[in-house]
């Protein structure tokens, strides 16, 4: 069955649980949307899209509550612990899918969440300072290989963390030191000359990149980024089928009704491709691709397998 056939025919599902919902009165009171990483993130961009949209279509207002830490573990701490009614939704990362491997104990299991709807995926983004004078990834791999070297990134845990460690140590074989920042103060150390490079998502970058105060180096995906057209891939890089992004996604507490869910992805969904959201998207190479809770589950399923191999691969650490 094609990806719209799967979509239709769970619309149609959601459709016949509306009586149920309609009776309950869902929503009739605020939502909160717990964001695990601090404001300026990805993250934070995309749950106030949709937060204000959702509100808009609700007649209800959506809270946004960021709980940033320890790689997005503590707003995922706090999602678990609240009550499976519909009313308090967790934006995550795929860090949320790192950790768990990456963490001896990241105080949740990922079976402590209903996978609502994966949302947009971008691109990570090595950068430097406008003042190293490297410019492509093999010079900058030739610089930390000849004078120690550190690196920002947006914080332990994240795709960006493990992507560095990936090409550098696993791939690269040499040696670097991680500073962990949050996602945007992350670039900010570039620019700065704080850290001489970083990994985080694009969109964080992007005023930096506008305003010239850092400069791109390789983007993580296997196709460039619509909006940096001029910057090479890592594969075409020299690490021939690398491949990763960060992914930006909904979950509600285990045990959350389907009909909730359903009606939330739907929804989501729903506002995800509206022409102004769209376009908002676009501007900061962020894609989303429409999909079911179920499609999301077994995406998810196959991230946590595979970023268990890349932390196990990469000698990752918790810094």
């Amino acid at each position: 069955m094609s990806t719209a056939c799967r979509i239709l025919f769970f619309g149609m599902l959601v459709a016949l649980s509306g009586s149920a919902l309609a009776q309950s009165g869902y929503p009739n009171r605020p939502i909160r949307i717990i964001v695990a990483f601090p404001p300026g993130a990805s993250t934070d961009i995309v749950a106030r899209i949709v937060g204000a949209k959702l509100g808009e279509a609700w007649g209800q207002n959506v809270v946004i509550e960021n709980r940033p830490g320890a790689g997005g573990n503590i707003g995922s701490q706090a999602a678990k612990r609240a009550n499976s009614d519909g009313y308090t939704l967790l934006m995550n990362s795929s860090a949320m899918a790192v950790n768990v491997s990456l963490y001896r104990n990241p105080g949740f299991a990922m079976a402590d969440f209903v996978p609502v709807l994966q949302g947009p995926t971008t691109p990570n983004l090595i950068t430097a300072h406008v003042s190293v004078k490297a410019n492509t990834l093999k010079e900058l791999i030739a610089m930390a290989r000849a004078t120690p070297m550190s690196y920002a990134s947006s914080g332990t845990g994240t795709t960006p963390h493990l992507d560095m460690e990936m090409i550098f140590r696993s791939l690269a074989k040499v040696d670097i030191t991680h500073v962990p920042y949050a996602p945007a103060t992350a670039v900010a150390a570039v620019a700065g000359n704080q850290v001489p490079i970083g990994c985080t998502t694009v969109p964080p970058a992007v005023p930096f990149l506008q305003a010239g105060r850092v400069k791109p180096i390789a983007v993580t995906t296997a196709a460039r980024s619509p909006i940096l057209p001029n910057v090479p891939t890592v594969a075409e890089s020299g690490f021939p089928g690398f491949d990763d992004h960060t992914w930006f996604s909904f979950f509600a507490p285990a045990g959350t009704s389907p009909a909730i869910v359903g009606r939330l992805n739907q929804e989501i969904n729903r506002i995800l491709q509206l022409p102004d959201v769209k376009s908002r998207l676009d501007a900061q190479s962020l894609v989303f691709t429409p999909n079911t809770p179920q499609q999301f589950a077994a995406a998810l399923k196959a991230e946590v397998k595979r970023y268990a191999a890349m932390v196990k691969d990469s000698g990752a650490k918790v810094d």
